[in-house]
C-alpha cells in the first residue's frame, strides 16, 4: 500500500515524474480510507498498483462496459443484413442502412477526446456523466425500436447510442492508467477484450432474438438487458485516488491545458496526422514540423471497419445466414486472442513491431484469404488471422500513449488516437459501401472480388499494408525520441 500524507481539506501535488505510476492528485476521484499516524498526521492509504482485489475489478468492471458498448457497435452487421431484408427498411439504400452503424461507432470512437477534457475540469462529475451516459444509451436504443424509417434509425440507434456509450465509456481511459503500470498491456488486452467477446456471443443471441421476437422486440429486450449490466459494472468503476472537492467560486483546471508536450512529440503524430489535429487543439501551440504526417491509425481502421460490417452479407451470398453468424462472431473472438496476447506482448515487446506483424498479416488476410474465397473455409481462416491481428491492434494504444505523454495526459493522448479512429469508422464503410455498389455494378473476375467486392477486399487490404508501412515510421520516430 502506497501512504500518501494529506491535510484533511487539501491535497499536495504529486511529485512523481510523468512517466511514473502516480499522476496529478488534480486527475483524481474517489476518496479513501484515511487513518490517523501517532505523529498526529493524517494519511490516506492507496490501494496497490498493478494488483489487488480494487485494481482487478476495476479491470472487470471495465471489461463489463467495454462488452455492452463495443460488442454491441461491433455486432451491427446482424442488425444491417436484417435491415437490408426486412420491411421496412429493405427498400432503403445499402449506404444509409449502413451508416447506421457507422455513425454510433465512429460518434463513440471521437466524442472521447471532448469527454477527457470536460472529466480533467470536472472530475468530481465521473459518475454522474457515466450514469447520465447509460440512461442515454438506454432510451435511444428502447426508442429505435419505434423507428419506421432509416432517418430515425440514424438519429437513434447511429447518433443517440454512439453519444450515450462515449459518455458512458470514456471515464474508463482516464481511470486505466492510475490502477495499472507495469502491467497496463496485459489490463488494457483484457478490457478491450471485452469488444471481442460481445461481439462473438451477441450475433447468435441477437440472430436467435430476431428470429424469435423480431426486430422491435430485440431493440427492447437489448436496451434493458444492457441497462442493467452496465449499471452493475458501474459500481466498480472508481479512481484509485480521492476526489477533489470544488466549492463555490475555487478555480478549476483548464478545459484544454495550456501546454501539451506530447504535441511536440513526433512519435505521437506518427498515430494521428497533423491535417486534422491543430484545428482541433484550438489555443494549444502545436510544432508542425514534428508532425511526421502518417495515418498508421487512420488507415488500420479503413481497412478494420468495412470488414465487420460487410462481411456478414458477402458470407450469405456464398453460404447461408448460420455460416455469416459464425463468420462474424469468429472473427470477433480472435479479437478477443488478439487482444489480450499482443496487450500482453507490449509489456515486454517494442510495441511498433507488433504493429508491423498485425498490419502486414491483415493485409495478407484480406488479399489472399478473402479476395479468393469460394467456400465458407476460407473465411473461417480469414476471420481467425484477421480477427486476431486487426482486432487486436488497439492493444497497442495504452502503452503508446503513455510513451508519448506521460501519465498526466495519457488519456488524451489516448482520446486523440481514438479520435483518428473514429474518423476511419465513419470513412471507411462509405468508401466501401461504394465500392461495393459500383463493384455490382461490373463485371469482375470470377476467381478473385466474388459478388461485386473486389474492389473492397483490394481497399481492406491496401489499407492494412499502408498501416503496415506506417507502423514502420512508428518504430523510426520511437528510436529517435528514445535515443535523444
Amino acid at each position: 500500500m502506497n501512504a500518501l500524507p494529506t491535510s484533511r481539506n487539501s491535497f499536495p501535488e504529486s511529485p512523481a515524474a510523468p512517466g511514473s505510476p502516480h499522476v496529478q492528485l488534480s486527475e483524481t476521484a474517489t476518496s479513501l480510507q484515511s487513518i490517523n499516524t501517532q505523529e498526529g498526521a493524517n494519511v490516506q492509504e492507496l490501494p496497490p498498483v498493478d494488483r489487488g482485489l480494487k485494481a482487478w475489478s476495476f479491470c472487470a468492471s471495465a471489461f463489463i462496459l467495454e462488452t455492452m458498448v463495443w460488442g454491441f457497435g461491433f455486432s451491427y452487421g446482424i442488425f444491417q443484413d436484417y435491415y437490408t431484408s426486412h420491411p421496412p427498411f429493405d427498400s432503403a439504400s445499402g449506404v444509409a442502412i449502413a451508416a447506421v452503424g457507422t455513425i454510433c461507432l465512429g460518434i463513440q470512437y471521437g466524442e472521447g477526446i471532448f469527454l477527457i477534457f470536460f472529466l480533467r475540469r470536472y472530475p468530481d462529475f465521473i459518475r454522474t456523466s457515466m450514469w447520465f451516459g447509460l440512461a442515454l444509451y438506454f432510451v435511444s436504443l428502447f426508442a429505435s425500436s419505434f423507428a419506421t424509417q432509416v432517418w430515425q434509425l440514424i438519429l437513434l440507434q447511429g447518433v443517440g447510442v454512439g453519444i450515450g456509450g462515449g459518455i458512458l465509456y470514456s471515464p474508463v481511459i482516464k481511470l486505466l492508467p492510475e490502477w495499472f503500470s507495469e502491467r497496463r498491456g496485459l489490463a488494457g488486452g483484457i478490457i478491450f477484450s471485452g469488444t471481442g467477446v460481445g461481439g462473438f456471443a451477441f450475433p447468435f443471441l441477437l440472430n436467435a432474438l430476431l428470429s424469435e421476437v423480431g426486430v422491435r422486440w430485440t431493440l427492447r429486450i437489448w436496451a434493458t438487458g444492457t441497462a442493467i449490466c452496465s449499471a452493475i459494472a458501474l459500481l466498480g468503476m472508481r479512481s484509485r485516488f480521492p476526489v477533489p472537492k470544488f466549492k463555490a467560486g475555487q478555480r478549476r483546471p483548464k478545459l484544454i491545458p495550456s501546454r501539451l508536450e506530447f504535441l511536440h512529440n513526433p512519435l505521437f503524430w506518427t498515430f494521428v496526422s497533423d491535417h486534422f489535429a491543430p484545428y482541433f487543439f484550438v489555443g494549444v501551440e502545436v510544432d508542425s514540423n514534428t508532425s511526421l504526417k502518417v495515418f498508421t491509425t487512420l488507415i488500420q481502421g479503413l481497412s478494420q471497419f468495412p470488414v465487420s460490417l460487410y462481411i456478414p452479407t458477402f458470407t450469405r451470398s456464398l453460404s447461408n445466414q448460420l455460416t455469416a453468424t459464425i463468420v462474424l462472431s469468429l472473427l470477433n473472438l480472435s479479437a478477443v486472442i488478439g487482444q489480450i496476447l499482443i496487450g500482453h506482448l507490449t509489456d515486454r515487446i517494442p510495441y511498433p513491431s507488433i504493429m508491423v506483424f498485425s498490419a502486414v498479416g491483415s493485409a495478407l488476410g484480406a488479399f489472399l484469404l478473402w479476395g479468393f474465397a469460394n467456400a465458407a473455409i476460407y473465411l473461417y481462416f480469414f476471420s481467425i488471422v484477421f480477427g486476431g491481428l486487426a482486432g487486436g491492434f488497439s492493444s497497442t494504444w495504452t502503452n503508446a500513449a503513455v510513451e508519448c505523454a506521460g501519465h498526466e495526459f495519457a488519456s488524451i493522448a489516448f482520446s486523440g488516437i481514438t479520435f483518428a479512429k473514429g474518423i476511419s469508422a465513419v470513412i471507411g464503410p462509405i468508401v466501401s459501401g461504394l465500392l461495393l455498389e459500383a463493384g455490382r455494378s461490373s463485371s469482375t473476375s470470377a476467381r478473385f472480388g466474388r459478388f461485386g467486392y473486389g474492389a473492397v477486399e483490394i481497399f481492406v487490404g491496401s489499407c492494412a499494408l499502408a498501416a503496415g508501412v506506417g507502423s514502420v515510421a512508428v518504430a523510426l520516430a520511437r528510436q529517435r525520441v528514445v535515443r535523444s
